[in-house]
């Protein structure tokens, strides 16, 4: 669905930020873009929306040049979540949220009912969230809405550049989940970046691994943690902790007598990926009606 060809992003001082990324992003895929700082992720993911405008190469969404939209249309068409949040202060939650439909024309009762359906989908309670403001709930709370906003004109794609590293853990973990969820349910094409080795491999779908402007490797989490083709993408998965010597890292910093439970549909990678994330020693499957299953990981 959005494809770059030999794209690069160079500065008015020669620097290089992209260097010739060519990829594709398929529709209704969850892409994890990560690496170090300055590894050019979010240049890319900006790049897609001409936040950040390319400089050489092609990137197109659907076979068409994201040169040819107005970049006011381009926007409205894609859903845009950052780690800010960026709610407008002044502005109620049903009003924030109800933006880019009413920038495209919709009838004012079709967007009351996609508000509603919205705040309900992300679990917040419309009598009681729609009229307040974003300085009245909290980070977890806004960045739902945030995730709301996003979805509202019902677009196609949507970019998330580092949404839930402000958050502390707890929350953070159950906006991870509610997003899979509605990834599962909706199928849109996200673009996410994050910092956190443990957050993409729980994410995505597919893992671009970035350093100095370019894709080291571009794979499952399955792929990368089983045959990585760099050993900076072996040292940055942790691969060597997890999987070729567990005997290097002490069970007491990894586990911790917690349930927790996880989806039928996750690998044992992502499994694993979360037992590390919540230090646990069990890790229950329930099925979508929220019941247990007989089967459980134990490490």
């Amino acid at each position: 669905m959005i494809k770059f060809a030999n794209v690069t992003k160079e500065y008015d001082d020669g620097f290089q930020a992209v260097k010739s990324l060519s990829f594709e992003i398929e529709k209704g895929e969850l892409l994890v873009l990560i690496g170090p700082s300055g590894s050019g992720k979010s240049t890319t993911m900006k790049m897609i929306n001409r936040i950040n405008p390319h400089s050489s190469g092609t990137i197109t969404i659907g076979g068409k040049d994201i040169k040819s939209y107005k970049v006011s249309e381009l926007r409205r068409n894609i859903g845009y979540v950052i780690q800010q949040i960026g709610l407008f202060p002044h502005y109620t939650i049903e009003k924030n949220i109800a933006i880019v439909p009413q920038l495209k024309g919709w009838d004012k009762e079709d967007i009351k009912a996609r508000v509603i359906e919205l705040l309900e989908m992300v679990g917040l309670d419309p009598e009681v969230h729609m009229n307040r403001y974003p300085k009245e709930l909290s980070g977890g709370q806004q960045q739902r809405v945030g995730i709301a906003r996003a979805l509202a004109s019902n677009p196609e794609i949507i970019l998330m550049d580092e949404p839930f590293s402000a958050l502390d853990p707890l929350t953070r973990e159950q906006l991870q989940a509610e997003l899979i969820t509605l990834h599962k349910k909706l199928k849109k094409t996200i673009v996410f970046v994050t910092h956190d080795i443990d957050e993409a491999l729980k994410m995505g779908d597919r893992i671009a691994i970035m350093k100095d402007g370019k894709i080291l490797q571009l794979d499952t989490p399955e792929k990368l943690l089983h045959d990585p083709a760099h050993g900076f993408v072996e040292e940055f998965t942790g691969k060597h902790r997890i999987i070729q010597n567990p005997n290097l890292m002490p069970v007491t910093e990894i586990m911790a007598e917690t349930i927790v439970t996880s989806l039928p549909h996750r690998s044992p990678e992502k499994a694993i990926s979360l037992i590390r994330q919540r230090k646990i020693t069990n890790l229950f499957i329930q099925d979508d009606e929220t019941k247990i299953a007989r089967y459980r990981i134990c490490i």
